[in-house]
């Protein structure tokens, strides 16, 4: 099994390097690419839309002619499909309203042919998404993909902490509800399930209503609390009168949830069993169970935030430590797993990583870089800046941006760590500038790289999606320059509960977690620069606290061995050479 950190990576490795490796080493095998359900059309829930009275017909025959022809059924076929379309979500093979083997298209299903091409080849390529979400369906034995592997390797490995922390945490949304009651009353519409006294109409209508009324009442909680941040912590006390509303949602799910398996003959020896009514009941019993936990607020092994998304309203707990989770779920079920990262080091030490995987029993190897950073690289540290928290450091970045952009002809990432302080230095730089500036969120992030490439001299201002994942070779890109150290927030709540965690077993919480966590920021941002043996430019970090704190001496002991410099002439001289 290999996983990596993007879909971007997995398909280098298959369609690039796994040919590449094959011509290499002149041995025959095969491989499989795996991308997360979702992807994949279900022929079921097609042919539930198909029967719907109000189905978007035009959609249905555009996905049938395709049907015709594709192997596969992966969406990423559909180059007209918008990313976010609703229609596509309405036949997604998703794990929760997977029937199984039950399936009437089981045989044919696009997920079990997939599954069977995997079990069948010598590698399967994942990345770190599916890798958990799989690992985390298994434990209710439904919709689980990959096979079962003998050894692993784990690229982009400083990743897997955050995947897993998303995946092995536990959410109910309104959008989470509203699926159910769609997909409940869609079943209803279709005739697929009986409802002849009208029990699970009234069940369903029950759901929905102390739903709409649940969450908006906790956006009205929210408010009222002072909390206007994205992610707000909660704990067993915070919901106040809100208490009384999403306990009557979890009473109307299981009403729903009763009724439905009712419906299933489940209960019944010798009863057709109602596959379609059976999957229903287990997620609203999943449901109840979810919104039961996250009420309740009480296992100390969780931190539990409400979050708010667009329209999107999100109760959540996510593992403070995930590392015994890790470890059971994926590293015991190999007998061997290789973590590859080209940044899984701090100061030349990989005991940060290999505490927070729990991975203490472990050989390592810390390989000699490609790269001759001597000769390809110069770090720019400017003599004097202002404190971060100085009202005066904006117009102290946008003075030392603008003068590195003019001596290296743009050709530059910006990179900063809030947008607020991006929008500041954007405004104050932009009019002085004769080169074309491009800003993250004016277009999709692939756009605004395809564009970045193609235009001579541009330079791109943006944060923190832009800091890894990029890859951007040759002269188009030969400047770095980052605003901040990157710490992660204190008031995030993961952060601030792993903070906690760290301090009350005796540890250092900032130089244990915060400072490594940020080192290992840093490198990914400045690793978009030299891609390439042939690849020259120019890092920059304005933060004047690598010189005036004494941790500074770690982020400087972990960046790549180039020449160090205060003098921006020093830069001049770097490209004129």
């Amino acid at each position: 099994l290999i996983s990596t950190g993007t879909k971007n990576l997995q398909e280098q490795i298959f369609f690039k390097d796994i040919p590449a490796l094959k011509t290499a080493l002149g041995v025959p095998f095969t491989a499989t690419y795996m991308k997360g359900r979702a992807n994949y059309l279900c022929l079921h829930r097609l042919d539930q839309l198909r029967a719907h009275p109000a189905a978007p017909m035009d959609f249905v025959s555009t996905i049938d002619e395709w049907r015709r022809h594709t192997d596969t059924g992966d969406r990423a076929e559909l180059s007209g499909l918008e990313e976010d379309s609703s229609l596509w979500h309405d036949v997604s093979a998703q794990a929760e309203t997977c029937l199984g083997n039950e399936c009437p298209q089981y045989r044919e299903c696009y997920v079990t042919k997939m599954r069977q091409r995997a079990a069948e080849s010598d590698l399967v390529i994942v990345n770190h998404h599916l890798l958990c979400a799989d690992a985390s369906v298994r434990q209710s034995t439904y919709g689980e993909v990959i096979p079962d592997c003998h050894h692993a390797i784990i690229d982009e490995a400083h990743h897997l902490e955050d995947v897993a922390t998303q995946y092995f945490g536990i959410a109910v949304s309104n959008y989470r509800i509203s699926d159910l009651v769609r997909d409940s009353e869609r079943a209803l519409n279709l005739g697929m399930i009986e409802d002849f006294d009208s029990d699970l109409r009234h069940a369903i209508t029950r759901v929905d209503d102390h739903s709409l009324t649940f969450f908006g009442a906790l956006q009205m909680a929210r408010h009222a609390r002072g909390g206007f941040e994205e992610r707000l912590r909660i704990g067993p006390g915070w919901f106040g009168d809100v208490l009384d509303d999403g306990l009557g949602l979890i009473a109307a799910l299981g009403g729903l949830e009763d009724a439905m398996k009712k419906k299933s003959g489940t209960d019944e020896a010798g009863a057709q069993v109602n596959e379609d009514a059976a999957t229903l009941s287990r997620r609203a019993g999943e449901l109840r169970e979810h919104l039961t936990f996250l009420l309740e607020a009480a296992n100390p092994s969780f931190v539990y935030f409400l979050e708010t998304r667009n329209r999107g309203v999100f109760l959540r707990a996510a593992p403070i430590d995930v590392s015994q989770i890790i470890n059971e779920m994926l590293f015991n079920r190999m007998r061997a797993t290789t973590m590859t990262s080209a940044t899984p080091t701090v100061a030349g030490s990989f005991e940060y990583v290999k505490g927070r995987l729990g991975v203490s029993e472990s050989d390592c190897i810390r390989v000699q870089s490609e790269f001759d950073f001597s000769e390809q690289a110069i770090l720019y540290l400017p003599k004097q800046m202002p404190p971060p928290k100085s009202p005066q450091y904006g117009d102290a970045v946008a003075r030392e941006v603008r003068d590195l952009l003019i001596r290296t002809e743009g050709r530059a990432f910006v990179l900063f760590t809030s947008y607020s302080m991006l929008r500041t230095v954007r405004d104050l730089v932009e009019p002085d500038l004769p080169f074309p500036v491009i800003v993250q969120g004016t277009a999709p992030r692939s756009t605004l790289l395809a564009q970045f490439r193609s235009t001579p001299n541009a330079v791109l201002f943006a944060t923190s999606s832009f800091w890894q994942g990029v890859d951007v070779v040759g002269e188009q890109l030969s400047c770095v320059i980052i605003d901040k150290l990157p710490f992660a927030s204190p008031g995030d709540p993961i952060t601030a509960a792993r903070i906690e965690a760290i301090n009350a077993e005796g540890g250092d919480a900032f130089q244990d977690y915060q400072v490594p966590l940020a080192i290992l920021a840093m490198l990914q941002g400045l690793g978009r620069l030299i891609r390439h043996r042939t690849d020259r430019g120019v890092l920059a970090v304005l933060d004047p606290r690598l010189r005036t704190m004494a941790y500074g001496r770690r982020f400087l002991d972990s960046f790549p061995p180039a020449p160090v410099t205060q003098n921006p002439e020093a830069v001049t001289r770097f490209f004129s050479s």
